[in-house]
């Protein structure tokens, strides 16, 4: 059975991101936690699909996205200073939430769903970066196909599910402990 739409799949692979023999593993995917997604259903990156049609089980794939193909390239306008007071709950910061380093579930005032890394704290302000952690990098996947079949009614209709489009397994949108990073979904999951 090939890759094609509503296939579901499951796969290993190596993510490594740089140029040349400057190349930097970034996540991996193992057979004991393997990516796992339905095919054509606007999960995973387009061209990251694209490079995976027609696989079949069993199949080894190895290829390269461009920053254009993956992420966008990494934007300075994308750094913002937000308002420190925009992160105060029952009357104070909350620092188990607001330290460098930390990725925040937003959202923009169009009601648009974005997600933050805390860049610097100061005495009022918060420098967020609201660029894909991945922008800008060009991204080498070599992998495995572990698992191609017919998805069943009751994983398309999760996907598509209120909360359940991440496409990435347990993965919830809404809850910041389970943010993409967090549950071992990876860069591709669909919440990113």
């Amino acid at each position: 059975m090939k890759i094609e739409a509503n296939k579901f799949v499951s796969l290993t692979y190596d993510l490594n991101v740089g140029e040349g023999d400057e190349l930097e593993l970034m996540e991996r995917a193992t057979a004991e936690n393997p990516l796992e997604f339905i095919y054509g259903t606007n999960s995973m990156i387009e061209a990251f699909e694209a490079a995976l049609a027609n696989h079949a089980e069993g199949d080894s794939f190895k290829f390269t996205l461009t920053p254009d193909q993956a992420y966008g390239e990494f934007e300075d306008e994308k750094i913002v200073d937000l308002p420190k007071d925009i992160f105060v709950v029952d009357g104070q910061v909350d620092d188990k939430i607001l330290f460098v380093g930390n990725t925040i579930p937003m959202m923009d005032s169009e009601g648009h769903r974005l997600n933050g890394s805390v860049v610097e704290v100061g005495d009022n302000t918060v420098k967020m970066d609201f660029n894909h952690p991945l922008a800008g990098e060009t991204l080498h996947f070599a992998g495995k196909i572990l698992t191609v079949r017919d998805a069943s009614a009751e994983e398309i209709a999760a996907l598509f599910a209120p909360h359940g489009g991440c496409g990435c397994g347990d993965c919830d949108c809404d809850d910041p402990s389970q943010q993409a990073d967090s549950c071992g979904c990876g860069s591709g999951c669909g919440c990113n």
